[in-house]
Formats: C-alpha cells, structure tokens, sequence
C-alpha cells in the first residue's frame, strides 16, 4: 500500500505539538512534509498557513494538512481564505473525523496551546473572553492582505 501525504505546518505556538505529530504520523505511515515553522522563535502564522496550503493544492497525491497554531482558529481562517481550501478546527477526534468525512476538509487545524479542559471550563461558565486587539490586529491584517493579496 501506497503511504499517504501529508503536508504540516505551525507557528511558534503550535511548534512542539507540530514536531509531535510529525514523528506519530512517520510512525504511522504516513509521508509527512514538514511546511515549517522550524524553530520555537516567535513568528506568524499567515505564512506558514500558506505554505501548507499551496503545498497541498500543488500535490496531487496530497491526502490532507495540517496546521497548527495556538487555538486553531488563526490557521483556519488564514487557509480558508486560499482558494479550493477546505480548512476546519479541530479540538478533538470527533471534529477532525467529520471535517473529514462530512465536509471534506482538506486541512485540520489542532490546538498547540489549549488543552481541552481549559477550553471546557473557559465555555462552561460562558466567559467568553473579547477580542484583544494589538498584535492581533496586526496578524489579522496579514492574513487579509498576505495571502489575498498574492492572486
């Protein structure tokens, strides 16, 4: 049986689960394409978002990617802006299963930061925190005009 391709990517955050995985899924069988970030020196996740989504665009025996930042959410919507990306957060086997299977999702975004409990108890006394804009704001723009910008 053929392996199967697949492309990962993060940013500084998601840097040591991205390693991680890499090597479980090696370990698997899997073919892994490592996109970068390649260190835990901080960085930005547009980039990296990209790489992983061009690399699995231009393979045509690309299975899926990953991509991994410190809530998932910035990944995703910096690959769903990619044209013929199909990207979804995941926190847990369930969602990346369905993604999958239900919405043919072609990159999964774990969580680097959170762990399931924090997130659990974060939704179950409904304190949702606000937008913090800063460096933020900053990233958000990159994603609007990094990747869009290059069509």
């Amino acid at each position: 049986m053929e392996k199967r391709k697949i492309f990962i990517g993060a940013d500084s955050a998601g840097f040591e689960m991205k390693n991680a995985l890499c090597e479980h899924l090696r370990e698997a069988g899997y073919d892994v394409t490592d996109c970068g970030c390649f260190s835990g020196a901080s960085c930005h996740y547009p980039e990296f978002a990209e790489v992983g989504c061009k690399s699995v665009q231009e393979a045509p025996d690309a299975h899926f990617g990953i991509l991994v930042c410190g809530t998932g959410i910035g990944m995703s919507m910096a690959a769903n802006r990619v044209p013929g990306i199909r990207a979804a957060v995941c926190t847990n086997e369930f969602h990346a299963s369905y993604s999958r299977a239900h919405n043919n999702a072609n990159i999964i975004c774990p969580l680097g930061k959170f762990q399931m409990r924090i997130l659990c108890q974060i939704f179950s006394g409904h304190r949702v925190p606000d937008y913090i804009c800063g460096n933020h704001f900053l990233i958000i723009l990159r994603v609007l005009f990094h990747i869009a910008g290059k069509k």
